[in-house]
Parts: structure tokens; sequence; C-alpha cells
């Protein structure tokens, strides 16, 4: 496997389209049990080495696994809350109505009527995730480095629940908890030899709406409870989602943009912030100007939220505009989010226009092409 990564090295987030003929649902089960199902595993299985497959086809450098352990949920990007409610103590398994969505109106109740929320019951205790093993599957059929992506993520999962019952009664506590149980997630994948790890909360933005100014200590405090000291040269990032149910960008819930909350965040522990770029026109590469030396940047320069395949020069063009900003050094290319609700057609092509696009312009910075 080559670990020695290119200036201007490519991505994705998360999720990828499933084959069609991966069919199999976890259905909140652990994946060993599942597993013990022959024809579960090696599609499974199969599933995984094709999808990494086709990444690494399209010539990206870094690859995911792309979440084929998330089932076909709502929101059009599977499990992404529901594979952590349904696996780690504590929580009930149907679905409620989402706790804020009697104060929600317009364009994202129906983002929160698709997520929904979920009762606490109990003590919050670590289950069978099982992240390690997911990535070790991936890794053994790839010749690039797997990135592990780790969400949804203590800080937004806290928000979505209802404190029926058990020790925590509030979302500060859940939160906590929550950490702990990814924090010992997160040191076995390094342990495992994951040398890459993204963290995909969307709690940045919750400043925004609950407009409490302390909650951007709560914010940082369970993001370094998550990451300081994580030892193994491991690269630790933090995705800013602009929001990715069929399409929506969450307007309100990230009303202003990166400028209105990244600086609040310029001292978490992190290496580096994911940042959603394309879906936006580039408008707010200019966040990037103060971002401290020692943070870098995953450049969101494919739009997942439509079917538009952008060509190469298009790619490159939102290439420069970020290298305007901030040096080729800092900076990794990656789609917006995760593709999980494209055509695997689109998908396929938006990766390659990616590659293409980074090649462009890495050869205008190196002269060689």
């Amino acid at each position: 496997m080559n670990d020695v990564l290119p200036l201007l090295p490519t991505t994705m987030v998360g999720a990828y389209p499933r084959p069609s003929w991966f069919t199999q649902q976890l259905d909140g089960r652990d994946v060993r049990e599942a597993f013990k199902s022959l024809h579960h595993e090696e599609a499974f299985r199969d599933a995984v080495r094709t999808v990494v497959g086709e990444q690494q086809e399209a010539g990206l450098d870094v690859c995911t696994d792309g979440q084929m352990w998330f089932d076909d949920y709502a929101m059009g990007i599977g499990a992404f809350f529901w594979y952590w409610f349904e696996r780690v103590g504590g929580f009930g398994h149907e679905k409620l109505e989402h706790p804020a969505r009697s104060r929600t109106e317009g364009k994202d109740a129906f983002t929160l009527d698709e997520s929904g929320g979920v009762a606490v019951r109990g003590p919050i205790e670590r289950g069978p995730v099982r992240l390690a093993e997911l990535y070790g599957i991936a890794a053994g059929v790839a010749q690039r480095p797997i990135k592990a992506c780790v969400g949804a993520g203590p800080l937004q999962l806290s928000t979505m629940a209802h404190f029926e019952s058990g020790p925590v009664k509030n979302r500060f506590d859940l939160s906590a908890a929550l950490a702990d149980v990814f924090r010992a997630e997160l040191e076995n994948l390094v342990a495992a030899g994951c040398r890459h790890v993204q963290l995909e909360d969307l709690g940045a933005w919750v400043p925004n709406v609950t407009r409490a100014d302390r909650d951007f200590e709560w914010v940082t405090s369970t993001v370094d409870r998550l990451f300081a000291g994580l030892d193994g040269g491991v690269e630790r990032c933090w995705h800013f989602c602009l929001g990715n149910a069929w399409g929506s960008r969450a307007e309100g819930l990230t009303r202003g943009g990166y400028g209105n909350v990244l600086p609040r965040y310029f001292d978490v522990d992190v290496d580096a912030f994911v940042l959603d770029f394309a879906c936006r026109d580039m408008a707010d590469v200019g966040v990037l100007a103060d971002l401290p030396a020692d943070k870098g940047v995953h450049a969101g320069v494919i739009d997942v939220r439509n079917l538009e395949v952008e060509q190469p020069d298009q790619v490159a063009e939102r290439i420069r505009a970020v290298l305007a900003v901030i040096g080729a050094e800092r900076v990794t290319l990656t789609t917006d989010c995760g593709m999980k609700q494209l055509p695997r057609t689109v998908a396929r092509a938006k990766l390659r226009s990616l590659a293409a696009g980074a090649a462009i312009v890495r050869g205008e910075l190196t002269g060689e092409r």
C-alpha cells in the first residue's frame, strides 16, 4: 500500500452508493451476528471490495469503505444516526419525532421529519459498533489508505434525544457519555492501523440554533474529548456538513455559512476541517485566510447534492479558488459530503472528475502534466 500522498491528495466523504445487488440489511444487528449468514458476509465483503475498487480506479489517493454497514434507512444517507442508536446501550430503537420538530418551519422541517428522534432510557454503554473490524475489511482489499468516517457524532446525536428514564438527563451529559464511547472506537481504529479518521458531526452548527454562546465551548470540549492525545500519527479530521438529506442544504441550521462558526473552533484539537464549498459555488473559501498554521483543510470541490457531473476543468477552477486563499501543502481535495444518495454511475463519474481536476492543478504547480 502506498502511504505517501501527492500534493493536493484526493479523497471523499464517507458513504458511497450501494451496489444494486447488495440488498442485505443489518437491521440493528451486530455485524458478527449478521455474518453468521454466509450469504450476508459474502455480499458485504464483495460490496466493500467493489466500492473501494471504484474509488481507486477513479484515482482517489485516500479511500473509504463506502459505509456499507449503513442500512437503507430514511434521509438518503442510510443509518447515519441509527447505526449508533441501535448499538450503543441506553437508547430505544423506535423512531420518535425530533425534539425540535415543533419549533421548526420551512425547508428544514422535512429533514427533521426524516431524521426523527430517539428515547434515552438507561445508562449509555458501549456496544458492538465494531469500527476497527469494519476498517479491517476495507483495508484488507485496498491498495490505497482507508479513511474511517465516523458519524454521526456525540454532539449531533445528543440533540435528537428524549430523556425518558435512566441516569442521563440532558444533552451535555449525553454527549460526554457518547464521546467516551466514540473515543474507545477511535483508539481501536488507530490500533488496527488506521491513519485517517474523520468525525462527521453537525454539532458545530448547534449554537446557530440555540443562540447560546456557551454551546461553542460545549462543542469544542466534546470534540477535544474525542481527539486530544490520539496517538499513532493519525490525521484527525472534522466534517462541517451543510446538510445532505435527499440533497437538502439545512439552510436554517447552517445560516451564515462557515464564517459564522468556523473561527470559533480554530483552537479545537484536530488536524483538518472538512468543508463543503462546491454546493455554494465556493462562496465561503475566504474563511480559510485566517486558518491557524497548524490546521489544514479538506476542501469540497464536488457538489454531491445534484446529478451534474462536473468536468475536470470546472473542478480545477474550484481548486484554484481554494489555493488563492491557502497554500496547496495544507489542502486535501474531497467531495462536499457522502454520495450514498447518488446513482452509482454519477458517483463514479464525479470521482473521476475530482481526480482529473486535481491532476490539472497539480501539474500547474509542479510543472509536470
